[in-house]
């Protein structure tokens, strides 16, 4: 049978087979020993084989193949450095929900997670939520983080997952289409997810007034069919976003801005930090590029994690 798989828990899989049927699934034993890195060997998103085994009045399905991914999202594992974990695969739209505070969402963590839908050939769209909470002030920086990424290419909503403002274009945008939404905890996925769908009612919490962090209530990625023609990928908050699989001399690739540039560098290989005559230099000291985006981009280079706390509005390097 196939069938693609709307969860993971990590040994139980939920999939739903081409008959619009759900079944309870465990991992054939092959895939324990293919040498695969990742936490996670299926992930939400997957299509599969499976094959279903009786125990009792049970009806249990057993996954012994996996279909090769047009796409995924990857990040380091949290507690093993040396693994992986898929977040969510064959994705169509891959939304990364943005809040100014009450939780901060920092560019370092932004560009990362643009870097990956990148190079996976995704489409990314970044949503700054809680448009309806912001004064003046707060609003003005939201404008102006939206317009530098739009500036560099990528679309920018303002929404409000509680009043539901701008609601109507992210349903727009996910029809036909599977689209994942990640983020913080706390920045507000499950209330959206929510909002977006007229019979989901998933599990939302608080804010953290001590540590103005988001309370886990997302805690596996899972899939949903909504009743208006698309799905969607709800998924756990994340702390940190850390790159993979993506070599120094390409890095650049997945800086759009930075890659249009490339062919006015002096060499041919040069990754932009010490090389003479760079092009992304002179266009950052000519106030051409933004300064945040460069410093996300050495980061990721030199293999840090995700804790760069500096202002994220600094257009220029102090």
């Amino acid at each position: 049978m196939k069938g693609t798989v709307y969860k993971s828990t990590g040994s139980w899989y939920t999939v739903k087979s081409q008959e619009d049927k759900f079944y309870e699934c465990r991992l054939k034993g092959k895939f324990r020993i293919k040498g695969i890195k990742s936490t996670n060997p299926v992930s939400v998103g997957d299509h599969v084989t499976f094959q279903i085994e009786k125990k009792g009045d049970e009806e249990i399905g057993i996954i012994s193949e996996i279909d090769e991914r047009e796409n995924y999202i990857i990040r380091k594992s949290v507690n093993l450095s040396k693994q992986t974990h898929i977040i969510a695969s064959n994705v169509d739209i891959a939304f990364l929900l943005v809040t100014l505070n009450n939780p901060p969402t920092f560019t370092s963590f932004i560009d990362r997670f643009l870097v990956t839908a990148e190079a996976y050939k995704i489409k990314a769209v970044l949503l700054f939520n809680k448009v309806d909470t912001y004064d003046e002030d707060e609003k003005l920086e939201i404008k102006y983080l939206a317009a530098m990424y739009r500036e560099i290419g990528y679309e920018c909503i303002g929404i409000s997952a509680t009043t539901g403002k701008n609601i109507d274009q992210v349903k727009e945008m996910m029809k036909g289409k599977v689209s994942m939404f990640s983020g913080h905890s706390g920045v507000g996925k499950s209330t959206l997810v929510n909002a977006l769908g007229d019979t989901l009612k998933i599990k939302t919490k608080a804010i953290s007034t001590q540590h103005m962090q988001g309370q886990h209530t997302t805690t596996f990625a899972e899939m949903y069919d909504l009743s208006w023609g698309a799905r969607i990928i709800d998924t756990p908050g994340i702390k940190g976003f850390g790159v993979v699989e993506i070599e120094k001399e390409d890095l650049d690739h997945y800086f759009p801005e930075f890659f249009a540039l490339k062919q006015d560098c002096k060499f041919n290989n040069c990754i932009h930090a010490e090389e003479p005559h760079c092009a992304v230099k002179e266009a950052l000291d000519a106030d051409e590029l933004f300064w945040s985006r460069y410093k996300s981009y050495l980061q990721i280079m030199d293999g840090e994690e995700d804790h760069f706390r500096k202002d994220i509005y600094d257009k220029k390097n102090p």
